[in-house]
């Protein structure tokens, strides 16, 4: 079989760059605003999708969110304190893959 993957980056309100560099993508989000990091796997069985910040385990927050099962991660209030690297591992019985996103916060 083929083993296809993709991931999406989507920002609400505010302007975005993604630049891809291998399977590291680098976002520049601007402080105050909303951003939504989307793993997405086609993966069957369906994944397990674990989030992770700074290479620990994401604790969720009043203002960070894991929605729909794990597949989006939903920052509100953007502030500096949320750069840094952010990473969704997806994990079935045929194997697990992970992607890195590098966040930056310009405000």
């Amino acid at each position: 079989g083929e083993d296809s993957r993709s991931f999406h980056i989507s920002i609400q309100g505010t302007p975005l760059s993604i630049a891809s560099v291998g399977e590291t993508y680098s976002v520049t989000a601007v402080a105050g605003g909303q951003l939504i990091l989307e793993c997405s796997e086609d993966a069957v069985p369906p994944p397990h999708i674990e989030w992770h910040w700074e290479g620990s385990p994401l604790r969720e927050d009043a203002r960070r969110r894991v929605l729909a099962e794990g597949r989006f991660l939903q920052i509100r209030a953007v502030g500096a304190a949320d750069g840094g690297e952010y990473s969704c591992r997806a994990t079935n019985a045929l194997g697990d893959t992970s992607l890195r996103v590098q966040v930056e916060v310009h405000g």
